[in-house]
């Protein structure tokens, strides 16, 4: 019937993005820091500017 034809068009479209989210999501947590070293503070410098007008 002709007039369910975009109401399959929408599920497809809404399986195949939480797929595509899945995918993504699923992509995304699958890597871990392989470095994890501690950043040090430095202190700041602080630079007196003598300005002359």
């Amino acid at each position: 019937m002709p007039q369910m034809a975009p109401l399959n068009w929408l599920m497809l479209f809404t399986v195949f993005f939480i797929i595509y989210m899945l995918f993504l999501i699923l992509n995304y947590f699958n890597k871990f820091p392989t470095k994890t070293h501690k950043y040090e503070l430095k202190p700041f410098k602080f630079v007196k500017l003598n300005w002359k007008w």
